[in-house]
């Protein structure tokens, strides 16, 4: 919860620092003038509930949502040996990391993949696809256990849900300052809104999305280092880097589904202006990094 609150106290000090930029710099009046008779603060307020909303729906949502979407089978009580070694493993890397025991699951794919989710740190679920089970060494598992345990433990679900709401705040509020200016400013509309307001606020709204998307893929792969080394931490850095490995001699897996995708164990693949839009860095960034520890 703390980490939510600073983070939210942060965000709530940037819009009122941009408000009061605005007045100092005259944005407001000169708007005005122009014949755009817009509430800047009001506009930034409208703009932080519906980013944040989104955000934190789809974050109170999301194990529900993997559950359903991935067809995960929640081990409740091991029915066999690798279930219980896996839910054992995942009990004793909670211990480790100083969090709750999460739901440990299992999901068909032939491909191998992970990914952690859940709205808090003490809440979460860890899945793994049937294919990372057959084709990764017992070691390896364990250090991708190690990786999604490290993203639960980071708060990594919140601070990710805490980034979008925050993007999703300027893009509403730039595209909708933008769209005013074009219809009063360009188009000359006197009362209500013009074609020209929605038309522009809506391209504008698509373009800093875009954008606003490379800020948040730039995070997501900052902080899949900070997991990779967390679970170098808590099963062994060889083991992290053979697991890395593994899935460098595998055929690339494809990206999880919707929000899943940043929490996965690995992502595509890309080329050019695709590799600003990727979840992950490349494999052999991340195994470089792991070498590169004392």
């Amino acid at each position: 919860m703390m980490r939510i609150f600073l983070f939210l106290a942060t965000n709530v000090a940037v819009l009122v620092l941009v408000s009061i930029v605005f007045q100092l710099l005259g944005i407001e009046g000169t708007l005005a003038k122009n014949g755009v008779d817009l509430n800047l603060q009001s506009l930034l307020v409208m703009a932080a509930v519906i980013g944040f909303s989104g955000s934190f729906i789809s974050l109170a949502m999301s194990k529900f949502m993997a559950k359903r979407a991935m067809g995960v089978h929640v081990i409740v009580q091991p029915s066999n040996n690798s279930e219980k070694w896996l839910f054992d493993t995942v009990k004793r890397q909670a211990e480790q990391a100083g969090i709750s025991m999460p739901e440990v699951g299992i999901f068909q794919s032939p491909e191998p993949n992970a990914f952690a989710t859940g709205m808090r740190r003490n809440a979460a679920l860890v899945a793994v696809s049937t294919g990372l089970l057959q084709s990764m060494k017992t070691e390896e598992v364990e250090a991708v256990l190690g990786h999604e345990i490290s993203h639960v433990a980071n708060g990594d679900m919140v601070t990710m849900a805490l980034m979008q709401g925050v993007v999703n705040t300027f893009v509403i509020f730039l595209a909708r300052v933008i769209g005013h200016v074009v219809d009063r400013v360009v188009f000359k509309t006197e009362r209500g809104y013009g074609p020209a307001y929605y038309i522009t606020s809506i391209v504008a709204q698509i373009c800093l999305s875009i954008f606003a998307s490379m800020i948040v893929m730039w995070f997501s792969r900052r902080r899949e280092f900070r997991a990779d080394a967390g679970g170098a931490s808590l099963a062994g850095r060889f083991k992290m880097i053979g697991a890395l490995q593994a899935l460098q001699r595998s055929q690339q897996p494809r990206d999880l589904p919707g929000q899943l995708a940043a929490f996965g164990i690995s992502g595509g693949v890309g080329d050019g202006l695709k590799k600003l839009f990727m979840s992950h860095p490349p494999l052999e960034q991340r195994i470089a990094a792991l070498q590169a520890q004392d």
